[in-house]
């Protein structure tokens, strides 16, 4: 499965306005994101993490406290987990870890599952992806 992104080249020298220079032309980006898709296909969250960061021992931690149990998946214990962590770089998590999917999508790092529950968002989303009933 390839994500198709649009991306302009980055110009450092603009053009002046009223001359004949072309602002650059999109350029297209093929991602090959079949590993972390694959990973993603029958949980309904999933953490990537690694063992030594704290912050995201505590995001799991804020999941479980719902109820929900999360497949982690601990990227410097797997044998593919760089190309695992390049993957989530180019979905646009960074720092790469922790990176959390409910329902099969991308809600982001700690500062977002953070802002989830303070604005009392996470538990639905929990409930809708299934990851817990009430």
């Amino acid at each position: 499965m390839y994500s198709t992104i649009m991306m302009k080249k980055p110009s450092i020298n603009k053009p002046l306005e009223g001359s004949n220079n072309k602002q650059p032309k999109p350029f297209l980006i093929h991602i090959k994101m079949t590993t972390v898709n694959s990973l993603l296909s029958e949980n309904p969250v999933v953490v990537f993490s690694k063992t030594t960061c704290c912050i995201s021992h505590s995001i799991i931690a804020l999941i479980r406290k719902f109820g929900a149990n999360p497949v982690i998946y601990e990227l410097d214990e797997l044998p593919n987990g760089n190309r695992i962590e390049r993957e989530l770089l180019e979905l646009g998590c960074n720092p790469s870890v922790p990176a959390v999917f409910i329902g099969k999508k991308l809600v982001g790092g700690a500062n977002e599952l953070i802002t989830l529950n303070l604005e009392s968002k996470l538990k639905s989303l929990l409930i809708n992806a299934n990851a817990i009933w009430m």
